[in-house]
């Protein structure tokens, strides 16, 4: 049966039904990066069609389904990435591990702070982002630099690097496998429906490490459309699947705007030592940065917004 979108652009196409229906329909190794941010079983409503409150046992056996069907969409080399709950993640990681032909990369801690704490367990404040290839080598990994942490009231290194400061690479630091920068989606300029959304961010992080432009990116899960705007963004291909209503991730698309502007915050972040705004604190507080630079402070080349809007902005 031929699979029709409910709406396209020149790089993305997005389905609506049941993810693992539309993915037993496309063909084998044609994806190059698979992310997954499935429902985390937390009787959460999500429509209808969604149930978010089965028993851990049915839990798994579904998210086995769509790991299988995602080991045989991926490319020799290519990408997977699942985010979900430390718990699940576990189970998930291990099933990987075993039964499929992906070999482990990382498993990323992704700081984020609950409203409240569980008895008798300690306080939780991370979700976990799992990371595996197929194949013993990515064909992609690209991981950026980040700033240095600095003080929100000083501007003082956060730790400090001592002896070393002339050692560090101007362009930043390196990634390591716990995100301590990726802020959850609350403010109403960011968040495009009621429920959870992911933080652009995270998706421009993910695909910067895992793929190049044209490469093909597959989401399962579309929730608000967040993977798929920082794949339009970044001139990645895409494949989107919603079971629910699609009408989030369409608006979205129809009014990208805010999230170019958005998007050209998170980039001016990337492969510096120092944002703008902790350069700006530091010159105040009277903190030299002579030990830190040999280069001049220079961000990455920038599309200009008129620019970005036009290449994003072509639907069919």
């Amino acid at each position: 049966m031929k699979l029709d979108p409910v709406f396209n652009t020149k790089l993305g196409k997005l389905y609506k039904g049941d993810c693992i229906y539309v993915m037993q329909r496309l063909p084998a190794e044609s994806i190059d990066c698979f992310f997954a941010d499935p429902p985390f079983n937390l009787n959460k409503t999500y429509g209808e069609d969604n149930k978010d409150n089965l028993p851990e046992e049915e839990y798994l056996n579904w998210c086995y389904k769509w790991i299988d069907e995602a080991v045989r969409l991926l490319k020799p080399q290519g990408s997977l990435f699942i985010y979900n709950l430390p718990k699940w993640n576990t189970y998930l990681s291990a099933y990987l591990s075993n039964k499929s032909k992906l070999n482990f990369r990382h498993w990323v801690a992704i700081k984020q702070t609950f409203s409240l704490p569980i008895q008798g367990r300690l306080y939780p404040s991370h979700y976990s982002l799992i990371y595996f290839i197929k194949g013993n080598k990515p064909k992609t990994f690209n991981p950026p630099r980040i700033p240095v942490q600095v003080c929100r009231h000083c501007g003082g290194e956060i730790p400090d690097y001592g002896g070393y400061k002339n050692k560090i690479n101007p362009k930043g630091l390196n990634l390591s496998d716990i995100w301590l920068d990726i802020p959850p989606v609350r403010h109403n300029r960011y968040k495009k429906r009621k429920e959870n959304a992911l933080s652009l961010k995270l998706l421009d992080r993910v695909l910067d490490i895992s793929t190049q432009e044209e490469d093909t990116v597959l989401d399962p899960f579309g929730g608000s459309g967040t993977t798929y705007i920082a794949a339009e963004l970044k001139k990645r291909n895409w494949i989107g699947i919603e079971i629910t209503t699609c009408n989030d991730i369409t608006s979205r698309f129809k009014n990208l705007s805010a999230d170019i502007e958005h998007f050209k915050e998170i980039r001016k972040e990337i492969n510096v030592l120092f944002t703008d705004k902790a350069m700006k604190l530091r010159r105040k507080n009277g903190r030299s940065n002579g030990k830190y630079f040999t280069h001049e402070h220079i961000h990455e080349p920038q599309l200009s917004f008129e620019d970005m809007l036009f290449q994003s902005s072509k639907l069919q």
